[in-house]
């Protein structure tokens, strides 16, 4: 992806706040339980956390309560907005509208820098090392990708990829879902950077059900579908919703596969 396609694809997650905080799933709970025995300090009241990029504060409120100090820099003043209302009963979090590319490190190092699909749209050049100098030796950054993995209503998905190679010329044909082993780990980015030691991956695979509509709007929250033309976009959520409604009741599942990356700040 380049510099530019990154930049405008990004942008468009600040569109939609509220659909994005209604539609987006949160994380698996023992995610939390692995970063908590990862972290220096556990999670909790003597946990301090710099969230990039926390949107709404999927995974910010489940820190916040389990007690964690939170500081949360996020690009969208928009999103910025709902994540204050979402976490309004928790004195200990600081939601920050800022890049984090120029956003400028407190003193005081974090125990954790945590990147909940958010790692990938931060300049390559600058997130890694950037984390690392937010972080106090022994520090721990953990990242998450969140891939869409063969399972759920394996039908549905397999007859969707007509509607999208007819609506989205970027589609490869005959594209199908990998299984959830099939997904390579994420390690390319952190080569040359010698303030990590070697990383750890915990991985879980769970299943969503949807609605019609409500898979309409989480295809609605997606960077890729948002920045379709308003016409095929429009045409490609029809198509897909034909097929719902059509064949499946009204009613399909997804299966997820969410990786935590995590490494450790040596030195």
């Amino acid at each position: 992806m380049t510099e530019d396609e990154r930049e405008r694809l990004r942008k468009t997650f600040t569109e939609a706040p509220e659909l994005y905080d209604r539609a987006r799933p949160g994380y698996p709970p023992a995610m939390y339980d692995d970063l908590a025995a990862a972290a220096p300090t556990g999670l909790g009241p003597n946990c301090r956390v710099l969230e990039i990029g926390c949107g709404t504060g999927q995974a910010t409120v489940p820190l916040a309560g389990r007690g964690c100090r939170v500081t949360a820099v996020e690009l969208g003043a928009e999103m910025a907005r709902v994540a204050r209302r979402n976490l309004a009963g928790y004195p200990g979090v600081d939601v920050v509208n800022a890049a984090f590319e120029q956003w400028p490190l407190p003193p005081e190092p974090f125990d954790v820098v945590l990147a909940a699909t958010a790692f990938a749209w931060v300049d390559p050049a600058v997130r890694v090392p950037k984390s690392a100098d937010a972080l106090r030796p022994g520090g721990v950054l953990a990242t998450v990708r969140t891939h869409h993995v063969a399972g759920g209503t394996e039908e549905f998905f397999a007859a969707a990829q007509g509607c999208y190679e007819r609506f989205d010329p970027a589609t490869p044909p005959g594209l199908r879902l990998r299984p959830g082993y099939a997904v390579p780990e994420d390690r390319d980015d952190l080569r040359g950077e010698e303030r990590f030691g070697p990383p750890v991956f915990h991985r879980y695979e769970w299943e969503a059900a949807y609605s019609t509509a409500e898979y309409l709007n989480l295809l609605r929250t997606y960077s890729g579908h948002r920045a379709l033309p308003a016409g095929a976009r429009d045409a490609l959520l029809a198509c897909l919703a034909g097929l719902i409604d059509g064949r499946h009741g009204g009613r399909i599942a997804k299966r997820y596969l969410t990786e935590l990356r995590l490494v450790r700040r040596t030195g």
